[in-house]
């Protein structure tokens, strides 16, 4: 009997489930705070919107599976974090702990895509689960490295923001200044790819998004 057909991935929906769970965290919290904040005020709003937060990321996951048919390394990874440091953060009634799980996954993902680069591996293609038609080893390769620094940065990037910004800041900076630079990298990207032989064709949707940096 022939396999099922895979399901053709979409690019507006990567980006809902990639994206989706930040959006829901920040509109819980702009909602959930009141105007005039006490701590107690405060930490309440962190606290619902985080478990919005958890509860959407794994809606996401869940959706991924039921309509893309898989679910990437990578996500299963930012999700599990979001689960485990958010569960800190409502436990243990503080912020701290959801704002410094970006740091740990661009840490995490830095440390394995550099690594398996310095050892002649592109993990992100094993991370992604992604395909780009042409592609060659080389190309794979510097994109790896290329994401693996960016990681770095990102996750500089964050605890400087974590330590100069109140939660409610910080969480706008997560939502339009992480996403942005993310697509303008992976955009940036595209010139490499095709000197290292990816088909105009394969230049997909799916193909232009950015992996999961929430």
């Amino acid at each position: 009997m022939a396999d099922a057909p895979q399901k053709k991935p979409s690019g507006w929906l990567n980006i809902a489930i990639d994206y989706g769970p930040i959006l829901v965290f920040f509109l819980v919290y702009r909602w959930s705070k009141p105007e005039e904040t006490s701590p107690a005020a405060e930490i309440l709003a962190v606290v619902q919107s985080t478990g919005a937060f958890i509860v959407a990321a794994i809606a996401a996951l869940i959706f991924s599976k039921w309509k893309l048919g898989r679910v990437s390394p990578m996500l299963m990874l930012s999700t599990a974090l979001i689960v485990g440091f958010g569960a800190l953060t409502i436990w243990l009634r503080d912020e701290r702990f959801i704002q410094i799980k970006p740091t740990a996954i661009y840490a995490l993902f830095a440390v394995l895509l550099i690594g398996g680069w310095l050892r002649g591996k592109a993990l992100l293609q094993i991370l992604l689960e992604a395909a780009f038609e042409g592609l060659d080893r080389e190309g794979w390769l510097k994109l790896s490295r290329n994401w693996g620094f960016f990681f770095v940065f990102l996750a500089i990037l964050n605890e400087v923001l974590r330590a100069q910004l109140d939660f409610g800041d910080w969480l706008w900076a997560k939502l339009w200044v992480f996403m942005p630079l993310s697509f303008i990298f992976t955009f940036a990207q595209i010139p490499m790819l095709m000197r290292h032989g990816l088909a105009g064709e394969g230049l997909q949707e799916e193909e232009k998004t950015p992996p999961p940096t929430g």
